[in-house]
């Protein structure tokens, strides 16, 4: 006796079904339907089970990233455009091209469907962004996986991404290239990531005009290399925020830094919710914020470069690199009295990446 049809398993469902991640007929539905319609490019639609790349290059960068965000649509983005964004900021952290993308998907049951199709939009413009000032290269998605998972075993959609960079020249962008002296950028506001994901929260009961900062920042650092060949390192400020990337570049160079907190840009919307939830805007995640170390004599140069580009109008110059051995970041406060940063036990908003 043939087993009833469950509603979701039609042709015409309008969400994700476990039939939808078993390797049959609706998985191909999916992929070809939906996925392959936003996505699509000579490599991808081959679906294979890797995919075959030639590269030429003295170097590559290699990365890769989850994304379990919630809410996942919020002020300035989505997951989407949020796994796109943050695997390219990693690898043009060292200077390079984002070349090629995997991309990830683990549904849970009873997803709606326009709301994946939202998403894949989302990537895909995000990517088509990028590639308008990309070096001349096409940054495409070449491979993939789906799964779905029963309702309840996971929270509408994780998102994972992998990406490869090219370095086509000779200079070494890493923090055991930081140089006492150098000076020390960012391209703008800092905490507006999380503060915008914590306002679409349904336990937070306010309003706020925050939007995310969420951004692919290939251009930025393009414009900053043709500025000068003396960047020494980048990081972008995700999870941890500005305080731990400055604090793991301190470790990882081996210098001290000296940071002035009346010149790190923070919006005042940030610092009075700030002031209201008992936060530190130091510590809280940016999805479009790049430090960079580069020497002294180039900083004022790179930062002229950086205000020209659309992400970095609010950029600073925050602070300088001022000797070698202690590894330590020490924050010159507004009121004139000093504080060493160190890392919190935990992080301050759980899933905002």
């Amino acid at each position: 006796m043939l087993a009833k049809r469950n509603k979701n398993d039609s042709p015409q469902a309008k969400v994700i079904n476990i039939s939808h991640g078993d390797g049959g007929l609706k998985t191909g539905e999916l992929i070809n339907r939906c996925i392959l319609k936003y996505l699509k490019n000579e490599i991808l639609e081959k679906l294979e089970d890797s995919a075959s790349l030639y590269i030429e290059a003295k170097n590559i960068a290699f990365t890769t990233d989850s994304f379990v965000v919630e809410p996942i649509f919020f002020p300035g983005g989505d997951i989407g455009k949020l796994s796109i964004c943050g695997t390219v900021n990693d690898l043009v952290t060292t200077g390079c091209t984002p070349f090629v993308l995997s991309l990830s998907l683990i549904l849970e049951e009873g997803f709606p469907l326009k709301d994946l199709e939202k998403i894949l939009i989302s990537i895909r413009k995000t990517i088509e962004e990028i590639n308008l000032s990309n070096n001349g290269a096409d940054l495409r998605i070449v491979t993939g996986d789906t799964k779905v998972v029963p309702k309840g075993f996971a929270d509408k959609i994780f998102i994972n991404t992998s990406g490869i960079g090219l370095n086509q020249s000779n200079i070494e962008i890493s923090p055991p290239k930081i140089k006492v002296n150098d000076s020390i950028l960012i391209n703008g506001g800092i905490g507006e990531h999380g503060l915008a994901i914590l306002s679409q929260r349904k336990e937070f009961n306010f309003k706020t005009g925050l939007v995310s900062d969420c951004a692919p920042l290939n251009s930025l650092v393009n414009d900053i290399c043709k500025a000068s060949d003396k960047i020494h390192a980048m990081r972008d400020a995700t999870r941890g925020g500005l305080a731990r990337v400055l604090i793991e570049m301190a470790q990882a160079s081996k210098t001290t830094l000296k940071i002035d907190k009346a010149k790190i840009p923070i919006k005042k919307e940030v610092r009075g919710l700030c002031e209201f939830l008992g936060m530190d805007p130091l510590y809280i995640a940016n999805e479009g914020k790049m430090v960079i170390f580069v020497e002294s004599k180039d900083g004022q140069k790179v930062l002229e470069a950086m205000k020209k580009n659309k992400y970095g109008k609010d950029s600073q110059i925050i602070g300088k690199v001022v000797k070698k051995g202690q590894g330590i970041v020490v924050l010159n406060t507004e009121i004139g009295t000093k504080r060493i940063l160190d890392l919190h036990y935990s992080e301050q908003l759980p899933r905002i990446c």
